[in-house]
């Protein structure tokens, strides 16, 4: 479920990406922002996976929080002060100075 859950967040904020640059920028803009966050996405998850193989088993810490959850949920939380910094300006308020 919580693995459900980060893959659902990663979706949606893909497609708020490509709306955002599609609408500022062009449709090739939006698609390589779409490839980066793949890319990002998934080399990340092989390293975190390789993290978490590392410090638990198989099992984890339960049902619901196997060793992917854990590899997902250090992936996600790196992923938002990465993202955080790297699309600052796709999230500025409309009608405010860009410097």
């Amino acid at each position: 479920m919580i693995t459900a859950l980060i893959f659902a967040i990663h979706l949606i904020f893909a497609l708020i990406i490509f709306t955002i640059k599609w609408q500022e920028e062009s449709l090739a803009a939006a698609l390589l922002n779409i490839g980066l966050i793949g890319i990002l996405f998934s080399v990340g998850w092989s390293l975190t996976g390789i993290l978490a193989q590392l410090i638990m088993g198989p099992k984890g810490f339960g049902i619901y929080f196997d060793r992917d959850t854990f590899s997902l949920s250090i992936l996600f939380i790196v992923e938002i002060f990465f993202y955080k910094m790297y699309y600052k300006d796709a999230f500025t308020a409309a009608g405010t100075e860009k410097q």
